[in-house]
């Protein structure tokens, strides 16, 4: 395999391992993630409501998000702790699909990406949705977990098609 190429969690001898990102450039970065929850329409109708038994489902997935955010270094073995990153989480309930878009956007001025802040964000904010409406309806569905676009650092810009 090509330098390019070659997977950077894993060493010479196929171990795993952190990258040393001590002497990348201080840059600012920033992360767009989203994810999709797919429900039956009286499902979104009654979290647009406001109508969950279990409060607004929505504010309740935002903070979820943010704070799954700032916890991703917990959450993902390899992945670089970013103490000063600045997590938003954003809900829009979208009749189309039906069901809800959960976008994150992560930010920080480091040595490495907020690549995977975002992305744990967005997938945190979906989990939570389905943990506030599963007495409603056991069949919604989280979908299409992606990066959208990506900033900063070495490899500069980066956005989804």
């Amino acid at each position: 395999m090509s330098p390019r190429k070659r997977l950077t969690h894993v060493d010479e001898q196929g171990r795993a391992r952190m990258v040393d990102v001590t002497d990348k450039e201080v840059t600012a970065r920033r992360a767009v993630a989203e994810g999709r929850i797919v429900m039956d329409p009286e499902t979104l109708r009654l979290i647009v409501a406001g109508e969950t038994a279990k409060g607004d489902a929505i504010q309740v997935a935002e903070l979820a998000g943010v704070m799954a955010g700032k916890k991703t270094a917990d959450l993902i073995p390899l992945c670089h702790a970013l103490p000063s990153a600045s997590v938003k989480v954003t809900l829009e309930p979208d009749e189309s699909l039906p069901g809800i878009r959960a976008r994150a956007e992560a930010r920080v001025v480091d040595r490495t990406g907020v690549e995977m802040e975002a992305l744990t964000a967005a997938s945190v904010a979906a989990l939570t949705i389905y943990d506030m409406v599963k007495a409603l309806e056991k069949g919604v569905t989280i979908a299409r977990v992606e990066l959208l676009a990506k900033s900063g650092g070495k490899s500069g810009a980066w956005k989804r098609r």
